[in-house]
């Protein structure tokens, strides 16, 4: 594969840029919350194809890709960027977003501080996203958001990995609904919170399906790339794939 791939730090696409809030809609917003852990030894389990340098950059990379496409969501009215790492608060005021120091060890803690940072601030729904997906694009982001209406509550959303273990999107509303839970099977302990909250549940496919934990994942995010070249040459660039509609399936 050609280094650095052609993803790493190229802002993805958006239509077009997201309006203001407007206070007077009545809306609570939702808020997008991004958390980035220490950037030192940040995917570790790419060392078997990637050096130190080379995996560094791949994050900031995704880092600069997720935060940037959840700024240009037309549904997200807020990103909060929770993270121990200078360099990353940074981008986050770079990009348009908020940054918050995370003083807490744990992905979960960090999630813990940054929803109640959300909440403080009148947040009526949370869409939590990782940093490994690949494909993400402004987009797919709102494909899940629009799973999110005002008489519909509580409400969770997720969008698990390819594997149906991980979660690689959580929306919960309001934002309390639920505990988080990400590490090992999330997908299933998610779905069990929600169940166990009565809240309704929607599974989503979609291109945030793909993370990137293995060297096998780093394959499929090239092939889907070179799959959306081709797609765009024969069909012109207004063209979009249909991997950027999420396919929900309501189970609850």
């Amino acid at each position: 594969m050609p280094w650095p791939p052609a993803w790493c730090g190229r802002p993805p696409p958006a239509s077009c840029a997201k309006p203001p809030s407007d206070p007077a809609s009545g809306r609570a917003p939702l808020v997008a919350i991004i958390p980035v852990g220490a950037l030192d030894g940040a995917k570790s389990r790419l060392g078997a194809v990637l050096d130190a340098e080379e995996r560094l950059e791949l994050t900031i990379g995704l880092a600069r890709r997720t935060i940037a496409a959840a700024v240009a969501a037309r549904r997200i009215d807020e990103v909060l960027v929770i993270t121990p790492d200078d360099t990353v608060r940074a981008l986050a005021v770079e990009l348009g977003a908020r940054p918050i120091r995370q003083r807490d060890s744990g992905l979960n803690h960090g999630l813990v501080a940054a929803r109640d940072e959300a909440v403080a601030a009148g947040a009526g729904a949370v869409l939590i996203l990782p940093i490994d997906l690949p494909d993400v694009t402004s987009d797919a982001i709102d494909a899940v958001a629009a799973q999110l209406r005002d008489d519909d509550r509580p409400l969770v959303a997720i969008v698990p990995d390819r594997h149906g273990r991980g979660t690689n999107a959580l929306l919960i509303a309001p934002p309390e609904a639920i505990d988080v839970c990400f590490g090992g099977d999330s997908a299933i302990a998610h779905e069990s919170a929600a169940r166990a909250a009565g809240a309704r549940l929607v599974v989503l496919g979609g291109p945030l399906a793909l993370d990137l934990d293995t060297p096998d994942d780093l394959l499929l995010a090239e092939t889907s790339l070179n799959a959306g070249r081709v797609a765009e040459a024969v069909a012109g660039p207004s063209s979009r794939p249909d991997s950027d509609v999420a396919e929900p399936v309501d189970v609850g």
